[in-house]
């Protein structure tokens, strides 16, 4: 997620959604059989005006979003989709893999395949080593430092000169021999920059530490409980890519089931998948990137209740993936979308700013 539009700013953008004939139709998300509980939006006693406009607008005016779903109050109450896309339809997630790579991580360590995330990674990382630009500050690399992107590697996606973009990297045979050789610029853990190459190798070290591929990892550990099953792991990239470097390709409802989990601290329909405490500790703020509030592989991106800000628990993926939580008002939102690499990708925020959060709050 670069460059966070302030959401002051962006709400603007949203102001055009907001007028305009109400010819949307309301449908209650039909009961699948996957696990999540649906309601009628009318069981929410709210003034659903904003939320009818804003349907009726996106179905006649230019935009890129695939899906929006929304779940209060631990159901299911808005489903749509849009531009021939569909329920049971996979889509990718781009970078919002990212967050669901720290949920592995964390059932890694819940399973005692992974003792510490202060460990250093190569206590786990067996192959490759490092046999360029030698450093003793590699030594110092923990998995935390991965998780926060605070390696020290040569590591910006955001800088085109920085050696390990990820650009750069895709063009290259050895994905994890390059990034383990690229040089160090900071020491780890001062400074962090956005660096997907690492959330490679993160996967990969659940990967030699559990003695499973990470499909076959999250399949067992995640998704079989979750009871997801519509779901694959793909590349964009032309080349042979290892299991670890590849994203999640999943459908929108079941994004709304990780979201939920999440929200309900690690629970799913009453079953602990993951620790309260890792959910805590992985979606709780510790750097910066940009400016932007960053965890374990989670945003926190603050929304406007009222008068005051709060920290969501935000997925992010190039064009409009969002798996956004907002505890506070025991919300879940999911969108997906085709605007990579454009601003337009962020239109998720304004809504939430502009339609759902002041629809399902009262006004002090």
């Amino acid at each position: 997620m670069k460059n966070i539009v302030p959401l002051l700013i962006i709400a603007l953008f949203i102001g055009e959604f907001c007028y305009g004939q109400d010819t949307y139709t309301y449908s209650q998300p039909k009961e699948l059989g996957d696990g999540l509980k649906t309601n009628n939006l009318k069981s929410q006693n709210i003034d659903s005006t904003l939320i009818y406009k804003f349907f009726n607008q996106i179905k006649h005016k230019e935009n890129k979003i695939h899906s929006v779903l929304l779940i209060k109050n631990d159901q299911l109450i808005i489903e749509e989709y849009f531009k021939g896309h569909s329920a049971n339809e996979p889509h990718d997630l781009r970078s919002a893999t990212k967050s669901i790579r720290s949920i592995l991580m964390g059932i890694a360590i819940d399973k005692g395949f992974i003792e510490n995330i202060d460990d250093p990674i190569s206590k786990y990382l067996k192959s490759p080593k490092a046999n360029k630009n030698l450093d003793e500050r590699k030594d110092k690399i923990t998995i935390k430092h991965l998780l926060t992107m605070s390696s020290g590697l040569d590591c910006n996606d955001w800088d085109k000169n920085s050696k390990g973009q990820e650009d750069k990297i895709y063009r290259k045979k050895d994905w994890l021999q390059y990034a383990i050789d690229l040089p160090m610029v900071n020491e780890p853990g001062t400074k962090s920059n956005y660096c997907s190459i690492g959330t490679v190798i993160v996967a990969e070290i659940i990967s030699q530490s559990s003695g499973l591929t990470i499909d076959k990892f999250a399949e067992k550990h995640l998704f079989s409980p979750l009871g997801i099953t519509n779901v694959n792991w793909g590349h964009t990239s032309d080349k042979k890519v290892i299991p670890s470097a590849k994203r999640l390709y999943m459908t929108s409802r079941d994004m709304a089931k990780i979201g939920q989990m999440i929200l309900n601290t690690g629970k799913w329909n009453g079953k602990q998948i993951i620790s309260e405490k890792w959910v805590i500790e992985s979606t709780t703020m510790k750097t910066k990137i940009s400016g932007n509030d960053y965890a374990y592989l989670w945003w926190n991106i603050p929304f406007k209740l009222n008068e005051k800000l709060t920290a969501s628990k935000t997925a992010s993926g190039n064009g409009g993936q969002y798996i956004i939580i907002i505890p506070e008002i025991d919300m879940v939102a999911i969108f997906t979308g085709g605007a990579y690499n454009s601003q337009d990708a962020q239109l998720a925020f304004p809504i939430m700013n502009d339609i759902f959060i002041p629809t399902f709050i009262s006004e002090k």
